[in-house]
């Protein structure tokens, strides 16, 4: 299993169910990785993308404490576990947690690789990503050359869990 985010140099994803930035090269890139997989991720992000409404081309499993939550379109489940096991079902395709901070604090020991979009800069912010580089179970494993969208620099950053 996969996490995918962008992060501030702080380890910021979010701040008041809106991400920091939206940085046109990174979209297509989560875009193209997730296109034809699963994605997981939990209900407050499913409810950050446009109408509401699961990404397309993918298979989708929200996680959600609300027992009578449904959407169509998406597998609903209610809890880390019990997505974990769908996401089993699912052998032919790679697997990625989206978010949000919950989520990926709590799926995070699931994972063995991390795509990150490294931004360097800093955000007001109310939500983060575990910090991977204070993390001696996670190393980076490589950083591809310096890309700019106006005056933000940030990196595509793959991070391996140590075996």
């Amino acid at each position: 299993m996969k996490l995918i985010a962008a992060v501030s140099k702080d380890w910021a994803i979010g701040n008041k169910g809106e991400l920091l930035i939206s940085i046109p090269e990174d979209m297509k890139f989560f875009r193209t990785s997730t296109t034809g997989n699963v994605v997981i991720m939990g209900r407050k992000t499913l409810f950050s993308f446009p109408n509401q409404k699961p990404l397309k081309n993918r298979e989708n499993i929200v996680i959600t404490r609300d027992e009578n939550f449904s959407c169509p379109g998406a597998i609903v489940v209610n809890s880390v576990e019990e997505a974990v096991k769908k996401a089993e079902e699912f052998s032919d395709k790679e697997i990625y947690v989206i978010g949000g901070a919950s989520i990926y604090e709590q799926m995070l020991k699931y994972c063995d690789t991390a795509y990150i979009t490294y931004i360097d800069y800093s955000y007001a912010a109310d939500a983060y990503f575990p910090n991977l580089d204070k993390d001696p179970e996670w190393e980076l494993a490589n950083e591809d050359e310096e890309h700019t969208y106006f005056d933000v620099s940030y990196f595509y950053r793959v991070y391996k869990r140590v075996k």
